[in-house]
């Protein structure tokens, strides 16, 4: 009984002592200490809200309380945090529905920008240019060839000259070039008959420069080491080696120019693994036009030149002339890849879609 009654009395001792602390914690100290805690995680979710700055596209474009047109400026892509490296980012965009880029980058169609030169660069870091229209159709398909022919190493526009040239005009052409050999060919144009090539050391030490012709010192075609069309830069690096040349012409079976390898670019030469290029390894290239009637001419002509993709140039493309060239392209070469425009808003790029 007695060890009973002790027991109880341990008990009830215990439970007053637990009231107490109970009674402690609800003191004016322990409350304030409360209300910090409570008041210091909602001060910490309060700021994490407030840190995230700046607003989604989907708030910005598609909000119907928002009644801004904004321009390239008014608009700031914030930074974030990241758990990636640099290899990990992916840049692939589809230019178009069957022309992909690795560098989603596309020259401007005009005619201070986008020429072949320009294009080609464009598609050799994985972008593409759009040679403008402000051409004769002549002239703008040989630009769009000259970018489908282009193999990265050989040089496909060199400086051709005459045989009947004198070595004095010679001279003013290696000043102003800064130069020195030249394939000489029967009209001095790319694309002839192959005659023979000029270098320095055959006009060195001659005299009677104004008179003396570069046919009667060139080196001839028969005595030149040549690539048929169709080698590989490699295979035409090598015979360079091989043979120390200093040029290496690249003709056709008919003998006529159309490339040249320098041994001066063997050290300049890059591969581009992310070079835009079609199925048949040639780099890709668009072209402009406008909706005039005479513009279906122009298209046939690119087409034929083997142009990727046509990018209808106007300042409002929500028109019924682009419409109507539009269907028509669509109808006339249902493979050819068309992109239309300028359009601004999603009423006027859903009717160039339908």
């Amino acid at each position: 009984m007695a060890a009973a009654a002790v027991a109880a009395s341990i008990a009830t001792e215990q439970v007053a002592r637990a009231d107490k602390r109970k009674e402690r914690s609800r003191s004016p100290r322990g409350q304030a200490k409360s209300e910090s805690d409570a008041k210091i995680t909602h001060d910490v979710n309060k700021a994490e809200v407030d840190l995230l700055d700046g607003h989604s596209a989907e708030d910005i474009f598609r909000s119907s309380q928002n009644r801004s047109g904004y321009t390239y400026d008014d608009l700031i892509c914030l930074p974030g945090h990241i758990a990636f490296g640099v290899h990990d980012v992916c840049l692939d965009s589809r230019f178009s529905k069957g022309i992909t880029l690795k560098t989603p980058i596309v020259s401007s169609p005009m005619d201070t920008v986008t020429e072949h030169k320009m294009a080609i660069a464009m598609a050799l870091q994985g972008g593409i240019g759009v040679i403008h229209t402000n051409l004769t159709v002549d002239a703008q398909v040989r630009e769009v060839m000259q970018v489908k022919k282009f193999k990265n190493g050989f040089i496909m526009d060199p400086i051709c000259v005459k045989p009947t040239m004198s070595l004095l005009e010679l001279d003013e052409l290696r000043q102003k070039c800064g130069f020195m050999g030249f394939p000489v060919t029967e009209d001095g144009k790319m694309g002839s008959k192959l005659l023979g090539l000029v270098t320095q050391r055959d006009t060195d030490f001659l005299d009677n420069r104004a008179s003396t012709q570069v046919g009667a010192v060139m080196e001839k075609v028969g005595d030149l080491v040549l690539a048929e069309e169709g080698v590989e830069l490699a295979a035409a690096n090598q015979i360079i080696r091989d043979k120390k040349l200093g040029k290496l012409p690249v003709v056709t079976k008919g003998g006529r120019l159309v490339a040249l390898v320098a041994r001066t670019d063997l050290n300049k030469q890059a591969d581009f693994p992310l070079a835009t290029k079609d199925k048949n390894g040639s780099l890709r290239v668009a072209a402009a036009i406008g909706t005039r009637p005479a513009d279906r001419d122009r298209v046939r002509a690119l087409v034929a030149a083997g142009v990727d993709a046509i990018i209808v140039d106007s300042s409002q493309g929500d028109s019924t002339f682009q419409h109507d060239i539009i269907r028509w392209m669509k109808a006339e070469f249902p493979e050819l890849q068309v992109v239309g425009g300028n359009v601004v808003t999603r009423l006027q790029a859903k009717h160039l879609i339908e």
